[in-house]
């Protein structure tokens, strides 16, 4: 199946690469193949032409954009207890400073589908790939059986590894073949950016895990560039620094050129934790091993809780700028929430939601 995704995504298939809304990659190729599969494994069902009947012949056809602005948002408390059971009431948006009417909307519990995007370089003496394929192996372990999850890795390329499955021994399997690192280079921007651009069409809710170093060596785009992708996505990105064990020892041992290395990490590190920032994801940055279970089930948790907005923006100028979002919860009254937690006390609310999004440019064809 790789070889043919990976044909396809050459000559700019992007359905090919990933799914539509939450079904498989299957049914993406389904659809171009007339129908052969589907997600549910029945059998498609065709409506012939009546007695008589031909197929009409369209003359002319008109294309009608409708904007429809996406978010995936989740509710949670400064100790981070996710809030379920809110209404469309419940929410506010607004677009640069301006509300707008939210116009679709759906309850958290839905199936999750995934890309785990892994880093598998030999940097760091080869613990940030051993620690990616531990790591995503116990992200697998969260999944249920109507879960959707693909596997990529990447060093100075992007590999799809494998397709999108339902099959968690498919992922299981080949992360435990990934123990000797491919090439030293770590292209994190160009992994991501080829990522999400072959994400873009993809309807519903979606995600990326990115378990990296965030340490960038040779990619082909520059931060700036990778920053202007990630704030014009609606692909949710969670991102796990491989590398803070490395970083905790050397400042422990006081190794060689510490300093140097020290500043290295900081600096991936807020690279990573920008990209979760704008797309409302979260970043992790575990010190201990023990810390990963219960980072894995608070990704998967919040993945399931996410509600899903959506509204058509006022401002339907085209000029190619940049639209804040923001997301607000709100009372019956109109103002901000206020929530307990399980002991009563009232407890600060947080939203995680995307920071916005990019207007198209030029007129309407």
């Amino acid at each position: 199946m790789r070889p043919g995704l990976l044909r396809a995504v050459t000559a700019g298939a992007l359905c090919v690469l990933l799914v539509l809304g939450t079904g498989p990659l299957g049914t993406a190729r389904a659809q171009q193949q007339g129908g052969q599969e589907n997600p549910q494994g029945k059998p498609p069902v065709t409506v012939p032409a009546g007695p008589g009947e031909t197929k009409p012949t369209d003359q002319y056809s008109m294309t009608v954009e409708v904007p429809l602005v996406n978010l995936d948002v989740v509710v949670a408390d400064e100790k981070g207890d996710i809030f379920t059971g809110l209404n469309k009431a419940n929410f506010r948006v607004s677009e640069d400073g301006v509300p707008q009417p939210i116009t679709n909307f759906t309850t958290p519990e839905a199936p999750i589908t995934a890309v785990l995007l892994v880093e598998f370089s030999t940097r760091g003496y080869g613990l940030f790939a051993r620690n990616a394929a531990r790591w995503g192996n116990e992200f697998v372990q969260q999944l249920k059986k109507d879960d959707w999850i693909a596997l990529v890795s990447f060093d100075m390329r992007t590999r799809v590894e494998v397709d999108f499955t339902q099959d968690k021994r498919a992922i299981t399997s080949y992360l435990s073949q990934m123990i000797l690192g491919g090439f030293h280079e770590s292209n994190v921007f160009d992994a991501l950016m080829e990522t999400l651009d072959n994400m873009r069409d993809v309807k519903g809710r979606k995600s990326i895990v990115l378990l990296a170093s965030g340490i960038d060596t040779f990619s082909r785009h520059t931060l700036d560039e990778c920053y202007k992708r990630v704030k014009d996505t609606d692909v949710t990105v969670f991102t796990l620094g491989v590398g803070e064990m490395l970083l905790n020892y050397i400042e422990n041992t006081r190794a060689t050129g510490g300093g140097i290395q020290r500043m290295t990490y900081y600096q991936a590190d807020n690279q990573m934790k920008e990209f979760a920032r704008l797309t409302g994801g979260q970043a992790y940055f575990p010190k201990f091993e023990g810390e990963i279970p219960g980072i894995m089930q608070n990704i998967a948790s919040i993945l399931r809780s996410q509600y899903s907005l959506a509204y058509m923006p006022s401002n339907q100028t085209r000029d190619g700028k940049y639209r804040k979002i923001k997301v607000e919860v709100v009372g019956s009254d109109g103002q901000p929430a206020q929530m307990k937690d399980a002991k009563g006390k009232l407890t600060k609310l947080i939203v995680y939601a995307r920071q916005g999004y990019t207007a198209p440019k030029g007129p309407v064809s």
